[in-house]
């Protein structure tokens, strides 16, 4: 079987072409071919005036040298013949003057390689093309018209084939894409991105990366995570010397300045306490607050008397603007003040000199629980949360005299006053009476008054008196006894009675201070009322709640003294019959609750509602409101 060897020794011989057969006007010629010979006999140019045609023989190769390949003549020794083929260049010129033709011939010559398979007939060989590396060089070759037809059948007999004229256009449809020219570019294959966002990776999604959050992520209603942070490549030198960089590294973190404030919201729930909230707990709103006088520095000398402050300033900041962090930070707050009275607050009574020494706790201590105390009133709060408060404060007020002065007189007033009022709305909580500098202090005329109005200046002593009047009616009407009044607790109730009409407030006439006095010394004469006489509208208990609440009306609604309102406000309530009356106490809860937001308002005024149903149906039952409050399941503070 012969086949063409597939290598580069393609030889192309041209002899020199005779410089005689040409014009010597027309010296130029073309050796560009096409590749489509109907093109060869037209003018490319308009100037050029040559045409050229190529014809194709190939001389010294007959059938009968295709005979003498047969395999048995032929040696394995014996060279193969070089085949030539010649190619006639055949120029004419068109120059009227000299009429000329040039003929050129040019030898190709192939080296042919025999294989020595025997038995092969010529009709059994299959000529081989070589491939050209580039497609360009087909135009090289420019047929003839006329080819020898005897020629070109045995061509394609024969091992030896000539670079083909034309080459056909392949069957079907032309690529979309072609393939790529070899030893091209290659196209390098793009990987997946890794700079889109984190939701749109963890989901598998294209991102459009766009900043700060994809478009992809607002479109499909989710939460864009953002884009990772980018990490510049370290080698493990580098990190080795990070690492010890880190470890001898000065720390650029300082200490919190205030023990308690060390956020954001902390430091509004400061500002807050100190121009907004200290002005509705106590009468003075101005820089003598005791809140901010006293209280405030001590909290930044003791951690944990700071929490408990920025607790109740959360609770009632987060009554106006329920804001998440408002309430969280609250609760932060308040877990860390119970933590720290815990530590500091020991479950035991002293019974010698030396455990009375180691019970001893500083005064934040003593003011921290009555803070918390506090908080359950901003947080409206009915299960009587107060109590564990009130009664730590107690405990250490019996056992311990607060070392500062001006410290003392405030606890002591604003103890009393709580535990006094908290009185009229329980059935279990009496007045504590504290012995010595801590205990209430008798009427004195003219008395100067503190914080809180009716402690120093002796009204709050009339108030306890007439709660224990009441338990003592109570218990005399549970045993069955007629009439329940007897002549001792109307004696004693007379005696109260000759004492409210003599008080008088220190206060101004004609001033805000001076008419809440008024409220007060009227709402106490109706709570005596309302515990001897029985339960019945009359002209007196309608005289006397009528000038109260026009004391009440008396005051400005920005007034400090509308802090401690709630409680005359709410026994002019328990005792309003008519409802004329009704509707004045009813707009005095909104106007409070507008000036001091704190939350014991609402469950307060609730009750009262209660109380006015019971007049409507059982008039008589709605003498005790303490056992009303207790059905009801509630527990609260009215301060």
């Amino acid at each position: 079987m012969l086949s063409m060897q597939k290598s580069s020794t393609f030889v192309f011989t041209s002899p020199e072409l005779d410089s005689s057969h040409r014009h010597p006007g027309n010296s130029t010629r073309s050796d560009n071919f096409s590749e489509n010979p109907a093109l060869a006999d037209s003018a490319f140019i308009d100037d050029l005036s040559v045409s050229h045609r190529a014809s194709i023989s190939t001389d010294g190769i007959s059938n009968e040298s295709l005979e003498s390949w047969d395999g048995d003549d032929q040696s394995a020794s014996s060279p193969i013949p070089e085949p030539e083929v010649k190619i006639h260049d055949v120029s004419h010129s068109f120059d009227p003057t000299f009429p000329t033709t040039t003929t050129t011939t040019r030898t190709f010559t192939f080296n042919m390689i025999a294989s020595h398979e025997t038995d092969v007939s010529i009709d059994d060989v299959t000529p081989k093309v070589e491939e050209l590396d580039d497609a360009d060089e087909l135009q090289c070759i420019k047929p003839s018209g006329a080819v020898d037809p005897l020629a070109s059948a045995n061509s394609t007999h024969s091992n030896v084939t000539a670079t083909p004229v034309n080459v056909p256009r392949k069957r079907g449809r032309p690529r979309k894409h072609p393939l790529p020219i070899p030893g091209g570019q290659l196209k390098i294959t793009k990987g997946r991105s890794k700079t889109g966002c984190i939701t749109c990776r963890r989901r598998k999604k294209k991102c459009d990366e766009t900043k700060p959050s994809c478009l992809n992520c607002q479109k499909n209603a989710v939460l864009c995570e953002g884009y990772p942070k980018k990490e510049v490549w370290r080698s493990g030198k580098q990190k080795l010397e990070e690492a010890v960089r880190a470890q001898h590294m000065v720390s650029r973190s300082l200490p919190f300045l205030i023990d308690g404030i060390e956020t954001d919201v902390d430091r509004r729930f400061l500002d807050h306490f100190v121009y907004g909230f200290s002005r509705v707990l106590t009468l003075i709103n101005d820089d003598s607050n005791p809140f901010k006088e006293i209280l405030l520095p001590m909290a930044t000398q003791h951690r944990g008397l700071m929490h408990s402050l920025m607790c109740l300033s959360g609770s009632h900041l987060s009554g106006l603007d329920p804001e998440p962090d408002f309430i969280s930070r609250k609760y932060h707050h308040f877990h860390r003040a119970i933590k720290d009275l815990q530590e500091n607050i020991k479950p035991f009574t002293p019974r010698t000199p030396e455990e009375e020494s180691e019970l001893l706790v500083e005064d934040p201590i003593i003011a921290s629980t009555i803070a918390l105390s506090l908080n359950t009133i901003c947080e409206g709060e009915t299960n009587g949360e107060y109590r564990m408060h009130m009664d730590a404060a107690k405990h250490l007020l019996k056992h311990q005299k607060p070392r500062n002065e001006k410290f003392r007189q405030f606890i002591v007033e604003f103890f009393q006053y709580h535990d006094v009022s908290n009185s009229v709305t329980s059935l279990d909580r009496r007045p504590a009476h504290l012995n010595g500098d801590l205990r209430l202090p008798d009427f004195v005329p003219h008395a100067q008054a503190g914080m809180f109005l009716g402690v120093f200046d002796g009204l709050f002593n009339y108030i306890s008196e007439v709660t224990r009047l009441r338990d003592r009616i109570r218990q005399r009407h549970s045993e069955g006894y007629e009439p329940a009044v007897d002549y001792q607790i109307l004696s004693e109730a007379v005696s109260i009675d000759s004492a409210i009409r003599l008080w008088e407030t220190s206060y101004a006439p004609n001033t805000a201070n001076w008419s809440l006095a008024q409220l007060y010394r009227q709402s106490t004469w109706v709570y005596l009322y309302r515990t001897i006489r029985p339960s019945q509208p009359g002209p007196k208990i309608a005289e006397v709640v009528d000038d109260g609440l026009g004391y009440l009306d008396q005051l400005p609604q920005d007034a400090g003294a509308y802090s401690i309102v709630l409680m005359p406000l709410f026994l002019l309530g328990c005792s309003a019959f008519f409802p004329s009356q009704r509707e004045r106490i009813q707009k005095g809860f909104e106007t409070l609750k507008s000036y001091s937001n704190l939350r014991n308002i609402e469950p307060a005024f609730k009750v009262v509602r209660k109380v006015w149903e019971v007049m409507d149906t059982n008039i008589e039952e709605s003498w005790d409101w303490e056992k009303i409050i207790k059905d009801m399941n509630m527990d609260f503070l009215i301060t």
